[in-house]
C-alpha cells in the first residue's frame, strides 16, 4: 500500500507561502488577514477553525475569528467586505439555520471569498480549497489523470460539486455517484482513481476496489472513534492500492489552499495599489 500523505507536501508549500506573505509585507506593506464568520460553535468545526488560527500564525496571516448570531452574519459580512485591512472571508458551515447557507455564503464579495463558495454572477475568483488540495495531492505524488477511469462519490458544496466543475474545466472525463447510487460498487470496482467525499463512515469497502486504484478519501463524519471518513478500515489492508492516510491526507492541504487564495487576494490588492502609485 502506497499512502498519499498530504501533510509531507505542505510542509513545502507552507514554506513557499511564508516568503510570499514576507514579501507582501516587507515591500508592499500589505498584512494579509483573514475573517472567519462563526455562527455555530461545534467542537468539529472549532477544531478546524484553530487549525487556520494556528497555520495564519506560522507563515504571518492574521486570523480573525468573529462569532455572532445567524441573524447577524449578512451585516458582519458586508462590514468585512468594506474593510480594505481584509483579504479573505469564510462563513464556517455548516449554518445552524442550513436554509440560508446559499443566500450567507453569496453576501461575500468575490474579491473577497476565498473559499470559493460563491453562486452569484460568475462566482468567486478562487478554486475551492479542498478540491484544490485534491488536485495537489494527486499531482503530488504524479498520478496522472488522463484517459483513467475517473469517479467522484458525493456532490456536496464543499468537495464533489467544486471538484467536478475543476475537472470538467480541465477538459478531464469522468463519473458522479453519491452513497444512494444502486451500483456504486459496480462503479467504485471500474474506477482507477476514486475520490469518496459523501461523510458516510465505511461506505467503501475492500470488495469495491480493483487491484492498483487509487483512493482520495475526504469524507468527514464522526463516530465513536472521532473523526472518520468513508473508507472502511479492511480498504487499508489491501497490498496494492494508493491511498490518503487516516490523518494527514487532504486536510493539510486543504488549510495550504485556503491561505494560498488568502494571499493571492492579497496580491491582487498589492498589485492595484502598485499600479495606482504609478499613475
Amino acid at each position: 500500500m502506497r499512502l498519499l500523505n498530504g501533510q509531507e507536501l505542505a510542509g513545502y508549500i507552507e514554506e513557499r507561502q511564508a516568503r510570499e506573505v514576507r514579501a507582501l509585507r516587507q515591500a508592499h506593506h500589505v498584512l494579509p488577514k483573514l475573517a472567519i464568520v462563526r455562527t455555530n460553535p461545534d467542537p468539529v468545526v472549532d477544531s478546524y477553525m484553530k487549525l487556520k488560527q494556528a497555520y495564519g500564525t506560522d507563515i504571518l496571516i492574521d486570523v480573525e475569528v468573529h462569532t455572532i448570531a445567524q441573524a447577524d452574519a449578512l451585516d458582519c459580512i458586508a462590514a468585512l467586505n468594506a474593510d480594505p485591512a481584509v483579504h479573505g472571508i469564510i462563513v464556517q458551515i455548516p449554518l445552524p439555520d442550513p436554509t440560508q447557507t446559499t443566500q450567507i455564503l453569496n453576501a461575500v464579495s468575490s474579491a473577497k471569498d476565498v473559499d470559493g463558495l460563491s453562486e452569484v454572477g460568475e462566482g468567486t475568483l478562487f478554486d475551492p480549497a479542498t478540491p484544490m488540495a485534491i488536485n495537489w495531492l494527486l499531482a503530488g505524488y504524479n498520478i496522472q489523470l488522463v484517459g483513467k477511469n475517473l469517479l467522484i462519490v458525493g456532490h456536496g458544496r464543499l468537495v464533489g460539486k467544486p471538484l467536478a466543475d475543476l475537472w470538467r474545466n480541465s477538459g478531464l472525463e469522468f463519473s458522479i455517484a453519491d452513497k444512494n447510487t444502486s451500483d456504486l460498487a459496480a462503479l467504485t470496482r471500474e474506477a482507477d482513481v476514486i475520490v469518496t467525499a459523501t461523510g458516510v463512515p465505511e461506505l467503501i469497502t475492500a470488495s469495491m476496489i480493483k487491484p492498483n486504484a487509487v483512493i482520495v478519501d475526504a469524507g468527514v463524519a464522526t463516530d465513536k472513534n472521532g473523526l472518520v471518513g468513508d473508507v472502511a478500515s479492511d480498504v487499508r489492508t489491501l497490498p496494492n492500492i494508493t491511498i490518503t492516510p487516516e490523518k494527514g491526507g487532504v486536510g493539510p492541504l486543504t488549510v495550504c489552499a485556503l491561505f494560498d487564495n488568502v494571499i493571492r487576494a492579497a496580491q491582487r490588492v498589492a498589485a492595484a495599489t502598485a499600479k495606482l502609485d504609478n499613475l
